[in-house]
C-alpha cells in the first residue's frame, strides 16, 4: 500500500507533529495570506533592510520559510489556479488571464467545504466569470470579491462599498493626483487611505474571521490583496513613507542586452520597456512599490491580531505567499510573463504553532506542492489527480520521510500578452495566427526547469536560456549553445520532456477498463 492510499483508509500513522484526522482533535484551521506581484527580496525577514513588513517578518519568526519556492506560471490567473488545484498550469489549463476554469477541476476551498470547513474569501480571486456567485460554486461559502481591474468594476463587491461609504467616490483609485507637489511622490492619490481596496480586503477578512471563530467548525479563509500590483499610486500616509530612502536600483539593460535574448522575451520587454526610463521616476516607483507592500504588511497585522484575540492561533496553519514577483526595471522590463528570478521566485512562509518547525528551508518547492501539504497537516487525502508534492513531512519533523526535489518548473505562454482583442486597432496589438504564431514565433509559449544549480527556459523554435546560478544569479550570461554547457544543456532538456509526459499520467491512463 504506497503513501497515499495509507492515509486514505483513515488508520495512517501520520508524521510526527501533523495534525490527527479525527473529529475528538479538532481539524486544523487554515489561513491563507495572498499578495499580488511580490517580490522574494522584498521582505524584512529574507534580509531586506530598507522595506517596512514588522507584521509578516512577526509571522515569518515562527514559520517555515522557504529561500527556494518557485510559482509555476509568471501571470496571475494559471499561477493561482495552480496554488489552488495543485496542478501545473498545462494540465488545468488555466493558461491566460481572464479564462474560464474547466469546471472538472477541484479547487482546494471545495476540499475543505466537503470536509465540514467554513470557506470564505475577501479580496483578489481572478476567476472568469468574474462574479461572486461564481466565486462561491468553486467552494466558497463567503466572498467578499474585487479583482483589481477596471474592467471588472461591474462585479466588485468594494466597488459598491466604496460609492456608498466614500464621500469622494469619484476620485479614480487606479491613477495619481494632478496635484502631486514637485518633487512629492508622484504616484500619490487623493483617496483617503480608509477607502482604499487594501484596506477594505482587510476589513472584510477580519469580518469572515470574526464570523467564522465564532463557529464550532474549522475554517478556511483566503485573504487576497492586490496589492504591490501595479499601477503603484499608493495613499498617505504611505506614499511618503520612503521618500527619504534610497533603494538600490538594477542596472539598467542596453538594447543590445535585450537583442541577445529570445525573441518571445525581447517582444515581451517591448510591451512594458523600463530600459530608458528616467532613474528619478524608478526610484520613485521603487519606493511606492515598497509603500504598497507595507500597506498590505499592516492589513495582514490587522488579521493576524484578530486571529491571536479569537484564542484559535495555536490550531491554525498561516500561510503566506503570492502568485508571482515583479521585474521592477530589471532586464528592462516591469511587470512579469518572463521567467527570470524576480518573476517566478517568490516568498512562502507557513506557520503551525507546535507542529512545523519555525525556521529557513532551501530545499526547492513549488507552488503546487502548497495543496497536498495543507491537507496532509489536516489529515486528509489528496487526490491522485494533484501533481504537487507535499512538503508536511519536511517542516514537520520528519525530514527523512521527505524526498526532496531535483527541480521545480514554470510554464509562461505568451499571446494574451500581446495579442489579445480588446487591443485590436492598437499600436500593441499582434494577432496570433494559428500555425504561424505571432510575428515569427510560432508557438509563443516557454517551459523553464530549475535545479539547485541550473535554469533552462525552453522556447518552441527559438534559441533558449541557460543560465548557472550559482554563479550568475542575476541572469546576465545566456548559455544557451556554449559548447562548454552543451552536455548540461541537453541534460535538462530531457528533463524537462520527461516533466512534460509524466505530469499528466493520472489523467491520461484509466484506473478500469470499461469492458
Amino acid at each position: 500500500m504506497n503513501r497515499r492510499k495509507f492515509l486514505q483508509t483513515g488508520s495512517a500513522l501520520l508524521a510526527p507533529g501533523v495534525a490527527q484526522a479525527s473529529p475528538e482533535s479538532g481539524r486544523p484551521n487554515i489561513l491563507i495570506l495572498f499578495a499580488d506581484q511580490f517580490r522574494m527580496d522584498c521582505l524584512g525577514a529574507n534580509g531586506n533592510r530598507l522595506i517596512k513588513t514588522p507584521n509578516l517578518d512577526r509571522l515569518a519568526t515562527g514559520a517555515a520559510n522557504f529561500s527556494n519556492h518557485y510559482v509555476q506560471a509568471a501571470v496571475c490567473v494559471p499561477s493561482r489556479i495552480s496554488y489552488l488545484t495543485g496542478r501545473y498550469p498545462h494540465s488545468h489549463k488555466n493558461r491566460v488571464n481572464y479564462t474560464p476554469c474547466d469546471p472538472r477541476e477541484v479547487m482546494i476551498q471545495r476540499i475543505f467545504s466537503e470536509h465540514g470547513y467554513l470557506t470564505g474569501s475577501a479580496g483578489k480571486l481572478h476567476f472568469y466569470p468574474p462574479t461572486n456567485e461564481h466565486a462561491r460554486s468553486t467552494g466558497f461559502d463567503r466572498v467578499y470579491l474585487d479583482d483589481g481591474v477596471q474592467a471588472t468594476d461591474p462585479y466588485s463587491d468594494y466597488v459598491r462599498w466604496r460609492k456608498l461609504h466614500d464621500p469622494k467616490p469619484d476620485i479614480s483609485i487606479y491613477t495619481p493626483a494632478r496635484n502631486v507637489a514637485p518633487g512629492k511622490n508622484p504616484y500619490h492619490s487623493d483617496v483617503d487611505y480608509e477607502f482604499t481596496v487594501t484596506h477594505w480586503t482587510g476589513m472584510q477578512s477580519v469580518k469572515l474571521l470574526r464570523e467564522f471563530c465564532a463557529s464550532p467548525k474549522p475554517f478556511f479563509l483566503y485573504s487576497s490583496f492586490f496589492k504591490p500590483h501595479s499601477p503603484h499610486v499608493v495613499f498617505s500616509p504611505y506614499d511618503s513613507m520612503y521618500d527619504d530612502v534610497e533603494i538600490p536600483l538594477p542596472t539598467l539593460a542596453t538594447p543590445d542586452d535585450i537583442r541577445k535574448l529570445p525573441l518571445p522575451v525581447q517582444k515581451q520587454i517591448a510591451r512594458s520597456p523600463l530600459y530608458e526610463i528616467d532613474r528619478t521616476r524608478l526610484q520613485w516607483m521603487y519606493r511606492s512599490y515598497y509603500a504598497g507592500i507595507s500597506m498590505v504588511d499592516h492589513e495582514m497585522g490587522q488579521i493576524l491580531d484578530e486571529l491571536e484575540r479569537s484564542g484559535k492561533a495555536e490550531n491554525t496553519i498561516i500561510v503566506f505567499a503570492t502568485d508571482h514577483g515583479d521585474q521592477l526595471g530589471e532586464h528592462g522590463l516591469e511587470g512579469k510573463n518572463v521567467l527570470f528570478e524576480a518573476s517566478v521566485h517568490t516568498p512562502l512562509l507557513v506557520r503551525f504553532p507546535n507542529r512545523v518547525v519555525a525556521g529557513r528551508y532551501s530545499q526547492l518547492v513549488a507552488a503546487v506542492d502548497l495543496l497536498p501539504t495543507l491537507l496532509e497537516l489536516c489529515g486528509l487525502p489528496a487526490s491522485d489527480h494533484v501533481q504537487g508534492q507535499s512538503f508536511a513531512p519536511l517542516i514537520a519533523g520528519d525530514a527523512g520521510h521527505y524526498a526532496a526535489r531535483e527541480a521545480v518548473y514554470c510554464e509562461n505562454i505568451i499571446p494574451e500578452v500581446f495579442a489579445p482583442p480588446a487591443r485590436i486597432g492598437s499600436s500593441s496589438y499582434h494577432p496570433f495566427v494559428p500555425g504561424r504564431g505571432v510575428e515569427g514565433i510560432l508557438h509563443p509559449d516557454a517551459k523553464m526547469i530549475r535545479t539547485k544549480r541550473w535554469k533552462l527556459n525552453y522556447y518552441p523554435t527559438c534559441d533558449g536560456e541557460l543560465y548557472d546560478l550559482e554563479n550568475d544569479p542575476g541572469e546576465t550570461r545566456n548559455l544557451w549553445g556554449d559548447a562548454a554547457t552543451a552536455e548540461v544543456q541537453r541534460d535538462l532538456k530531457a528533463k524537462l520532456l520527461n516533466w512534460l509526459i509524466t505530469a499528466d499520467q493520472n489523467d491520461q491512463i484509466a484506473e478500469r477498463w470499461l469492458v
